[in-house]
């Protein structure tokens, strides 16, 4: 009987010691993906003033995605370096409910999204991206009155058009909001 327990203890250590092994293993083999991948994003310095930023305000070290939103034309441009991808009509924050302005990066995505707040409630908000507290970029599907400040602080988008951003913008892209 106590060989028994004993090569049941050798049997159950060696597993033990197995999987240490791997697990050492894969973390010293681990690499970050972005090892060694210099276009990594990192937008550094992006120069925001009352009346104009631009592409070459931004110096970036790689993946250089950023979205511009202007507040006085109500239009989002989604930018790659100096390239221009998307351009689309907004409609953000009325004058009781501002969007914020400033420099932000995209800190979470959702599919779809419940949205409440006072005097709203929102159930399958789609492609939302929050980029500050509970502001967000978001398809709306309740109105189409883009081009003119409706919302309680969001950046609206038609749904297509939303769908198109939140595929080409990843979590940590910065977003500049201008007036």
């Amino acid at each position: 009987m106590q060989s028994w327990i004993r090569s049941d203890r050798i049997r159950s250590s060696g597993t033990f010691c197995t999987g240490v092994a791997l697990m050492v293993a894969t973390l010293f083999s681990w690499s970050s993906p972005l090892a060694g991948t210099p276009n990594f994003t990192t937008a550094t310095a992006a120069s925001v003033d009352e009346n104009s930023i631009t592409a070459s305000n931004i110096r970036q070290t790689s993946q250089p995605r950023w979205i511009e939103i202007d507040l006085s034309e109500q239009r989002l441009r989604a930018w790659e370096g100096k390239r221009l991808v998307y351009s689309y009509r907004i409609s953000g924050g009325k004058r009781s409910t501002p969007t914020p302005i400033g420099r932000f990066r995209i800190n979470s995505k959702y599919r779809t999204h419940r949205m409440r707040g006072r005097g709203y409630n929102i159930p399958d908000v789609p492609y939302t991206m929050y980029f500050y507290r509970g502001y967000a970029i978001h398809g709306a599907y309740w109105h189409n009155r883009f081009g003119t400040p409706v919302s309680h602080g969001c950046v609206n988008l038609p749904v297509k058009q939303a769908r198109n951003l939140y595929r080409w913008a990843s979590t940590g892209t910065l977003v500049v909001v201008r007036k």
